[in-house]
């Protein structure tokens, strides 16, 4: 696992009869003194192969405090630490993949209502689960005027009636948790990952938030943006609150999603959410008189430009080739919204 921001850290381990009977933690970090390495090594020999990362950690952060008051020396892990080496391990021992182990497909098929986005993310999650395709990046495209809501999100509770009909809103429900997204064309950058459930293998419901959207991090970086995660699910920087993610898990595979915001008409989001003034309060605004923008202001980049460089650090950092829906595909799209996502019944499944 290479940290973020920091250096490589890999486990060999081996385990006999449940427990871990060998390991070794490898990589180009720096570690004082020499003689703290064989205690790391050695403070979870005996450990049940089936512990969390949690408890690994504890029984490695034990041990270096038993030698730093044998020893009289302070122990100095840099580029790494022991939640990191517990992670390593924990993915070790349940056999998970990286990202440059997967073979990547990157769809931006381009301008969609909105609604036919939500129901692409079951199509795509359904046939990455079945076999049928492999592990996928989809970039949003949409010109409507909509807001999505999570899966358990009430309707009455989330959506102003006037508002939504003043500014001939679209409601859609998707199938993930997590809170509403307004959505005009050109004001947010949205994504969907579709990935095998063996790439979070190791990591906690809420670790694997972070793990997924490094790449992301990696990206805002290179157009000028200091950006990091805040658990459970929240991209901030500098410049405040940028956007959240969601994810659905469906037999082995995980639906992963972002949301993040470009430029946001603030005032036509706090009249279409019940929320809004919440939200706007979140990215720290006193006033509802402005946007909602921190990519824009914070890059000063077109919103396509920032998904032309989020897409190229992928490809960079994983390899991708772009590739198309098919017609198949729209048609299976198109039947969940004839049947769900279309339907007062489900666009109100929480009245």
């Amino acid at each position: 696992m290479k940290v973020p921001g920091g250096k490589l850290v890999v486990a060999d381990v081996a385990t006999t009869e449940g427990t871990i009977s060998s390991l070794s933690i490898s990589g180009d970090f720096f570690l004082e003194p020499d003689e703290a390495y064989d205690v790391i090594n050695a403070s979870l020999l005996g450990a049940s192969a089936s512990e969390d990362a949690e408890h690994l950690r504890a029984r490695l952060d034990a041990a270096l405090k038993d030698f730093e008051r044998t020893d009289g020396r302070s122990v100095q892990l840099h580029g790494f630490d022991t939640r990191v080496i517990a992670q390593v391990v924990r993915r070790a021992l349940t056999q998970a993949v990286d990202f440059t182990d997967l073979e990547w497909e990157i769809l931006q098929p381009g301008v969609l209502p909105t609604v036919m986005n939500v129901a692409l993310d079951e199509v795509l999650v359904d046939q990455v689960d079945s076999g049928q395709r492999g592990p996928t990046l989809r970039f949003w495209d949409w010109e409507d005027r909509a807001t999505v809501i999570g899966s358990y999100q009430s309707y009455v509770n989330e959506l102003e009636p006037e508002g939504v009909e003043k500014h001939d809103v679209q409601v859609v429900r998707r199938i993930s948790g997590g809170g509403a997204m307004f959505m005009e064309g050109g004001n947010c950058v949205t994504y969907s990952l579709y990935v095998p459930e063996k790439l979070v293998a190791g990591l906690s419901y809420v670790e694997s938030y972070e793990f997924l959207d490094r790449w992301v991090i990696a990206a805002l970086k290179e157009l000028g943006v200091n950006s990091w995660y805040v658990p459970v699910n929240d991209i901030t920087s500098d410049g405040g609150k940028i956007g959240g993610a969601a994810q659905k898990r469906r037999g082995s595979t995980v639906l992963h999603h972002v949301t993040m915001s470009y430029d946001i008409d603030a005032d036509k989001m706090m009249e279409v959410l019940r929320i809004g003034k919440a939200k706007i309060a979140d990215k720290g605004l006193r006033s509802a008189k402005k946007r909602v923008d921190p990519l824009r202001r914070q890059t000063g980049a077109s919103r396509q430009e920032v998904i032309d460089s989020m897409k190229q650090t992928f490809i960079n950092r994983y390899g991708a080739t772009e590739a198309q829906l098919s017609d198949d595909d729209f048609a299976a799209a198109q039947h969940l919204i004839d049947t769900k996502y279309g339907t007062e019944a489900w666009t109100h499944r929480v009245p």
